[in-house]
């Protein structure tokens, strides 16, 4: 019972050490949640995709014409 235990434990501590490694390597913009406090730069200041310097690399191209 204890070997299925760690084993679990064991998968699941990787399954979330590999997304934080996808995290950190996506090289994204960082957001607040919706409703939630903005990100913050040192300074105090709030962050927001305008100051990202792959802003338009990483945003939705636009609708076709008569879409």
């Amino acid at each position: 019972m204890m070997t299925l235990f760690l084993l679990t434990a064991l998968v699941i501590g990787a399954a979330m050490l590999v997304m934080a490694v996808g995290v950190v390597f996506s090289n994204r913009c960082l957001r607040g949640s919706c409703g939630g406090p903005d990100v913050l730069g040192p300074d105090g200041a709030p962050l927001s995709c305008d100051t990202c310097p792959r802003r338009a690399e990483l945003s939705a191209p636009p609708p076709p014409h008569g879409a």
